[in-house]
């Protein structure tokens, strides 16, 4: 084993050969859109995330499907396992078969093998002094995804969130692996803060540019009137001892600390790199169509004198 399940990490990796090795996830949501093609379409592509971030390669998937058949029709099932296969054709993977039983709420997922040169892992702490962190996907799904639930949502944002939680993170990775990635993970539910802190290490801090991090903007409004999932408060209550805000009047999150707690699904990933390097891999994201690709912090020495290590600006 060279990845287990010891150090948060997003992904499981076994050698196979001194040139090959195995990375193993599995990973189920419950409906987050009311589609169930997308719905399928977001639940596979959270899945697969998990490859993505360790810098695999995704080679094939076993359907993970919970089927509520007293309120979820035989065709919803079909549509959702259809969005589903449409993301692992997406991701060059093969889907070789799974499991369905019967649930009392409706779940689906996968579990995806994929392969990675050992030598080339991307683990979630390896974070250097002078790194700088880029973000690929705008936060704020929960709180969305929340007010979807609540019949709140207009169909425009909708679409629009369907469609950043059905992205594949397949094309941010290959464009980042022709960069020195020191570290990366991908942003799901333990929200930014939370996937953040396990990126920390003991010879580093973490700083962030707060108005840098990309936010869907129709969240907001959301956040203000209380729309927050339990699950991003939890995370607030699990991190908050690490984090310090310094947040002036009109910072875009003053006020709005929760949103960076906010639990994602199928979220961005967050690349560490040098410095040097990093505008040359942000431009190659956005040119490559992730426009939402920002710097959104640096990495600084850790303080033996301080408890807190995530500093939000």
């Amino acid at each position: 084993m060279l990845v287990d399940f010891k150090g948060s990490e997003d992904a499981g990796i076994y050698r196979l050969s001194p040139t090959l090795a195995l990375v193993q996830t599995a990973d189920f949501i419950t409906p987050v859109v009311n589609d169930p093609f997308i719905y399928g379409q977001i639940a596979a592509a959270n899945a697969l995330s998990d490859v993505y971030a360790m810098g695999g390669i995704v080679k094939c998937a076993l359907n993970l499907m919970m089927w509520d058949m007293c309120r979820i029709p035989e065709d919803y099932a079909r549509a959702i396992l259809e969005g589903g296969l449409s993301k692992i054709k997406e991701a060059g993977g093969a889907l070789i078969g799974g499991h369905t039983i019967a649930d009392s709420e409706q779940k689906y997922g996968l579990s995806v093998s994929g392969i990675i040169n050992p030598q080339k892992i991307w683990r979630n702490n390896g974070a250097k002094v002078n790194d700088v962190l880029i973000l690929t996907k705008p936060i704020g799904m929960g709180v969305l995804t929340t007010a979807l639930k609540a019949n709140l949502l207009d169909s425009n944002t909708q679409e629009k969130i369907s469609k950043i939680m059905a992205e594949l993170n397949r094309y941010a990775c290959e464009i980042a692996s022709a960069f020195e990635i020191h570290a990366c993970t991908d942003i799901t539910g333990f929200g930014l803060l939370g996937h953040l802190s396990e990126m920390l290490n003991p010879s580093i801090n973490i700083r962030l540019n707060s108005n840098a991090i990309p936010i869907v903007k129709e969240a907001i409004p959301f956040a203000r009137d209380g729309i927050i999932p339990g699950g991003s408060c939890g995370n607030q209550r699990a991190t908050e001892h690490l984090c310090k805000f310094n947040l002036d009047k009109n910072a875009k999150y003053k006020d709005l600390e929760i949103l960076l707690y906010d639990a994602q699904t199928s979220g961005g990933l967050v690349f560490a790199l040098d410095k040097a390097k990093a505008k040359d891999l942000c431009k190659a994201l956005q040119d490559k169509g992730i426009e939402a690709a920002e710097i959104i912090g640096e990495v600084e020495p850790y303080n033996p004198n301080c408890p807190i290590r995530i500093f939000v600006e």
